[in-house]
């Protein structure tokens, strides 16, 4: 394994920032100051970076988090009593998240240890679908919907909402294909609704399914191979499945 994917695997940083890395000479084996790409750490070898012991971990972990509200999608957080990697095993490796959900969102997140499929999944150009249950504070004006779908400006990013289904007068399914903090309440907001609740059910073709709230699990060979796929990451149709258990249930506890 070449050096920059060996540091990228252990959470270091995507392999562009490992490779910058290596050129700064932030990087010793065995002691020596390492600035060769192609060099391979061996089990016998003692990888550091700017003098921290970099531990060999183990490779290709992706997984499904069912983020429960409350829990901040960050590794540390001097404000919040809940992290989504208190939810996880700490023998884990560290692990990067494909995006993110602000902490009162509960739903799908994909966390992986390869930072440059992570970095991949969250680029703009690959529009991914993510799929939403949003419930609002009173019954929706379909009146409005082409409002959404042609987009909003908040500040300077026109956001727009791909796909916007009503299931009953105050919930509603719809697919984003972009990643603007807060996008989805902020839309709302401006045409005059407050969301309630807001469940992220599907990203590409991984679903949140019936996995319980504060759960995870490890993603399938074929799950991981259409995120793999070269080119746009494959799409499911929107709205076919039925609400998460958590959303049946009425709530989403850890």
């Amino acid at each position: 394994m070449r050096l920059n994917r060996f540091l990228a695997a252990a959470g270091i940083g995507s392999r562009r920032q490992c490779d910058q890395l290596i050129a700064a000479g932030r990087v010793t084996i065995n002691g020596e100051s390492c600035t060769n790409f192609s060099a391979q750490p061996t089990v016998r070898d003692h990888v550091k970076v700017d003098g921290k012991f970099v531990p060999r971990t183990l490779s290709g972990l992706h997984i499904i988090l069912h983020k429960p509200a409350g829990f901040v999608s960050t590794r540390s957080d001097p404000h919040a009593r809940d992290i989504i990697f208190d939810l996880l095993p700490a023998k884990f490796p560290r692990l990067f998240n494909a995006g993110r959900l602000d902490a009162q969102t509960e739903g799908l997140l994909l966390l992986t240890n390869d930072g440059d499929l992570a970095q991949r999944l969250t680029h703009p150009r690959y529009e991914i679908d993510k799929e939403y249950e949003v419930i609002l504070d009173r019954p929706w004006d379909s009146a409005l919907t082409p409002k959404l779908l042609r987009g909003i400006f908040l500040g300077s990013q026109n956001a727009k909402i791909a796909r916007l289904h009503s299931v009953t007068p105050t919930r509603l399914r719809l697919v984003l294909r972009q990643g603007i903090n807060r996008q989805i309440r902020r839309m709302f907001e401006a045409v005059g609704y407050r969301v309630k609740r807001l469940v992220r059910t599907r990203m590409g073709n991984l679903r949140l399914g019936d996995l319980p709230c504060g759960h995870w699990r490890a993603l399938t060979k074929s799950e991981l191979t259409s995120l793999k796929r070269p080119g746009k990451t494959a799409v499911s149709p929107v709205m076919e499945d039925g609400p998460p258990a958590c959303w049946r249930a009425g709530g989403c506890q850890p």
